[in-house]
């Protein structure tokens, strides 16, 4: 398999905003309902909870799909999934088939990360359902879980490509959540205290 291809698949299938596509499918204009973003946490506002699952399990599988398949040709310390997964985070932010306006991209890296270790997936869902319990922001949990990613990477002992990625994956959500930042430090987060 060619590295630069896969690279391309990746973004390309990040690209694909089910969350819009689903809401328009329902008669919604995603954009224009709640936060306007078109991730999980909105679709769930505008369309309820079963259609916040199919988009948060489908963005999952978009970042997932090109990581596992960058590992199996060419392993764990390569710089292709270095860059197949950093791809598919871009894809879903700056989505080419929707005038690069996209979405947050934390399911997206979500399976990114799942690609690269369920064990560190599994632990970051379960900082995020705590964050979220006892603060009720999914935009804080998001964060928080985010955040913890490339440190239970390096406990894991993943090779220094891998961190590096982790690294700007999480640059990226942050800073696609810099309005969110700016109103939980307000104390003005709004929406089901989401994002």
């Amino acid at each position: 398999m060619d590295s630069l291809l896969l690279i391309l698949f990746a973004y390309l299938l990040g690209s694909v905003l089910f969350g819009e596509h689903i809401a328009r499918a329902k008669g919604v204009d995603i954009r224009s309902v709640g936060s306007g973003n078109v991730g999980a946490t909105n679709v769930g506002r505008a369309l309820g909870i079963k259609y916040a699952v199919l988009v948060f399990l489908l963005d999952t599988l978009k970042g997932l799909f090109p990581v596992v398949l960058a590992r199996i040709y060419f392993g764990i310390d390569s710089w292709t999934i270095v860059f197949v997964g950093i791809a598919s985070v871009l894809g879903h932010i700056f989505p080419i088939f929707h005038s690069f306006k996209g979405g947050k991209a934390v399911a997206t890296s979500l399976g990114v990360l799942l690609g690269l270790s369920p064990l560190a997936s599994i632990v970051c869902l379960i900082i995020w359902y705590a964050v979220f319990k006892l603060k009720g922001y999914v935009s804080l949990a998001s964060l928080t879980a985010s955040a913890s990613a490339p440190l239970l990477l390096f406990i894991l002992g993943y090779p220094f490509k891998v961190l590096l990625m982790s690294f700007v994956i999480v640059f990226l959500v942050f800073c696609r959540h810099r309005d969110n930042i700016a109103r939980l430090l307000e104390g003005r987060e709004h929406g089901f205290k989401g994002s």
